[in-house]
């Protein structure tokens, strides 16, 4: 599923996963109108729903077909705002992907992306060793229930909350989720916070750990 804001690159995006797809054996379906959402018989049949669409809006309907389809067992996965920067008035669609984008500093920044040493060995970072991006640095809201694979480390002031900027909260340092998993239901959820660009994806690191995900989020 792609669409929305052209700034996430969602053809080219989605377009460079589509091998590893193919070579996991999933046969493809590209869709482009959120009015599949609401086909219950396709959704049934579907293993994985790979979503990037950002600042879209779901009507009811979609939104139901979409949340009740993942909770009996359909995978979904995705990244950046594509997942977390999107239908945004649909706090069920909210519920089921476990976070929500607040904001990002103006530039873009170097940061570590450490691997929890609790989860180093789950199938999607098995192998895998901290890396570092050049790339947005998300700030967002995550349900506890998310299991987190990997985080980075933000620093208030770039977050507006330090630094001068008018009396923020201020503090050190703080712990921010970049790779998580969750349950819906039935439904595995996987989400990267990386992906601005593809070329944030085509980075080794990354794309292992994002073509990984998306098969393991498969019904």
């Amino acid at each position: 599923m792609r669409g929305g804001w052209e700034g996430h690159a969602p053809v080219e995006a989605t377009d460079l996963f589509l091998p590893d797809l193919k070579e996991a054996g999933f046969d493809v379906t590209v869709a482009a109108d959120l009015d599949v959402y609401a086909d219950e018989e396709l959704l049934a049949g579907t293993d994985l729903i790979v979503q990037c669409w950002s600042m879209g809006r779901l009507t009811a309907e979609q939104c139901s077909g979409l949340v009740s389809a993942v909770h009996a067992g359909t995978g979904f996965a995705g990244r950046h705002g594509g997942v977390v920067a999107t239908f945004t008035d649909s706090p069920d669609y909210l519920r089921m992907v476990g976070g929500l984008f607040l904001f990002h500093p103006a530039d873009f920044l170097d940061y570590r992306v450490v691997i929890r040493p609790e989860h180093a060995e789950h199938p999607i970072m098995a192998g895998l060793a901290d890396f570092d991006v050049h790339s947005e640095q998300y700030w967002m809201l995550s349900d506890g229930l998310n299991t987190v694979l990997a985080s980075t480390t933000v620093d208030p002031a770039d977050g507006g909350q330090g630094g001068g900027q008018g009396g923020g909260q201020g503090g050190g340092p703080l712990d921010m989720p970049v790779v998580w998993t969750r349950r819906w239901g039935e439904g595995k959820i996987f989400f990267s916070a990386i992906g601005h660009r593809t070329a944030d994806l085509r980075a080794p690191t990354v794309r292992t750990l994002t073509s990984r995900g998306l098969v393991w989020a498969a019904r």
